[in-house]
């Protein structure tokens, strides 16, 4: 899927979907406008390019693209700090 500036595979994971409902709810009032509102689960391939450079992405990494089952180990949290990511904490699922 195209992210603008950026690519990404979409994810369709329903129970990951629950899970983030309901932090969404433990967490109200709390999370930024852009994390309390839509979410479109993926896994980001290339991020900050020009919008052509990420056509051109899109359209290769298209043209082979089949569909599979992935499986989620976990979730992690992290802290953007202006720059690099922080790593906080890490849950993995039973």
């Amino acid at each position: 899927m195209s992210l603008g500036r950026g690519v990404a595979y979409r994810l369709d994971a329903p129970g990951l979907a629950a899970i983030r409902h309901d932090l969404v709810d433990a967490f109200a009032g709390l999370l930024t406008p852009q994390d309390a509102g839509g979410w479109r689960p993926h896994v980001t391939i290339q991020n900050k390019v020009t919008p052509n450079v990420a056509k051109l992405l899109l359209d290769r990494l298209a043209k082979d693209f089949r569909p599979r089952p992935v499986e989620l180990t976990g979730l992690a949290t992290w802290w953007y700090r202006g720059g690099p990511w922080e790593a906080l904490s890490r849950h993995m699922f039973a």
